[in-house]
């Protein structure tokens, strides 16, 4: 075959993969695995102001919430500029028609660089949940039905984190799980008669139902005891753990009683403010957390047995994140320090061993956390830098870098459908064909 035919085979194969790849859903904040990472493939690569930008819509206000993406319907948490007010919305993922739009709770406050809508919703494929910083928690069903709300601070007492409530929900084999691991005195009104309790809670997605509260203990103090990370699964030996961090302390639980399964304390000299913002991430058998204010990413490895305890394998200090979940993605752990080095590390997650590390281009700082997919590992700024980098590999590899002037943007890139999902201060861009 002549090579010009060979050209054209392979991009008319390449063509008739994309087209009929079925589309992986981004149903919850860090999406389809809980990692960061979606198997979608043909997503872009490059594009402009004019070209590869399949549509733009307006949105009430700011929000560091990440889009979710489910069946062929795109919802997204806002504020409403000018109000008090807090915004659900739902566009059609095709064309980005505004499908329905719900007012749910309000709150004045504001925060340094946060609103109290910066939670992501998730969704479960016929129910999608929405959880606000003053406690609203909502479920609508796909058409905007709205089938249960509670307010989980006036069920479960003051939400009392420094910075505002910004926990995600995360669905999970039929139930829906909230955090609510937070300083034992509030900082505000409403008062507390006892010192506040930490908890994991799982409700039934159905009907809001409290199905079991766990309550989780630390010897942290003052900010040290909050955590604005969302629980992620864990399967292991075909059993699967709910993890959880913050307090200076990881813990394991089972999903069907909420039980405490095994606790790791990966930060032992306690200091006032070591509040933790990022996710755990899990690959390899390994469980991977961050330290507060760049103090690290650590790698666990769980109990072997039931007389052994979890231990930390690695540590990994040189450009650790402050906000930013590390991402996993096929067999590489990737870690970006968006605010001091603007810095992005590929590690081998068995040993911690730095496979390459570079300085991401663009003005920061750098909130959001990174996505993959493709081979292609995307970021973006508080400025609206959107920089792609080269998933993989043995080098640092800028493949494109862009900018929309929207700020300010703390929302991390979705991936679904092979388009990507932004969310600006301003409107949602879909990008891809």
């Amino acid at each position: 075959m002549s090579s010009l035919k060979h050209l054209v085979v392979s991009l008319a194969w390449i063509l008739v993969s994309c087209m009929v790849a079925g589309a992986t859903d981004w149903p919850q904040w860090r999406g389809p695995f809980f990692n960061g990472s979606s198997d979608e493939q043909c997503v872009p690569a490059s594009w402009s102001a004019t070209e590869g930008i399949a549509w733009v819509s307006p949105l009430p206000g700011p929000s560091g919430a990440t889009a979710v993406v489910s069946m062929g319907r795109v919802f997204v948490t806002s504020a409403v500029k000018g109000t008090p007010e807090f915004a659900a919305l739902c566009f059609d993922a095709a064309t980005g028609k505004l499908l329905w739009r719900k007012t749910v709770g309000s709150d004045p406050r504001r925060f340094p660089r946060n609103n109290l809508a910066s939670p992501s919703p998730a969704a479960d494929g016929t129910r999608v949940f929405f959880l606000y910083g003053e406690g609203t928690l909502v479920a609508f069903d796909y058409d905007g039905k709205e089938l249960w709300s509670r307010g989980i601070e006036k069920d479960y007492g003051n939400l009392s984190l420094q910075f505002g409530y910004s926990n995600s929900p995360m669905v999970y084999d039929g139930r829906l799980y909230v955090t609510l691991v937070r300083r034992d005195k509030p900082y505000r009104d409403p008062p507390a008669s006892a010192p506040l309790d930490s908890f994991l809670l799982a409700l039934d997605p159905s009907t809001g139902r409290e199905l079991w509260k766990q309550t989780r203990k630390t010897n942290a103090f003052d900010e040290g005891m909050e955590t604005y990370s969302t629980p992620v699964p864990f399967v292991r030996n075909g059993k699967t753990e709910l993890l959880l961090t913050g307090g200076d302390f990881i813990t394991a639980h089972d999903p069907a009683t909420g039980g405490e399964l095994w606790r790791i304390e990966y930060w032992k000299d306690k200091v006032r403010d070591s509040r933790i913002i990022p996710s755990l991430v899990t690959g390899e058998g390994l469980i991977f957390g961050t330290r507060h204010k760049h103090e690290g990413v650590f790698a666990v490895e769980p109990p072997m047995g039931e007389d052994q305890t979890a231990r930390i394998l690695w540590e990994f200090t040189e450009a650790a994140p402050d906000c930013s979940t590390p991402l996993f993605y096929d067999g590489r752990l990737y870690v970006f320090d968006g605010l001091k080095r603007k810095t992005m590390t590929c590690l081998d997650p068995k040993t911690g061993r730095t496979v390459w590390q570079g300085r991401v281009p663009g003005s920061g700082p750098w909130w959001s956390s990174p996505t993959g997919a493709d081979g292609k590992l995307y970021v973006i700024s508080e400025a609206g830098n959107i920089v792609a980098l080269q998933a993989g590999g043995d080098e640092f590899k800028v493949l494109f870098e862009t900018q929309i002037k929207e700020p300010e943007i703390q929302a991390s890139i979705s991936i679904s459908g092979g388009r990507l999902f932004v969310r600006t201060a301003q409107n949602l861009y879909c990008i891809g064909k």
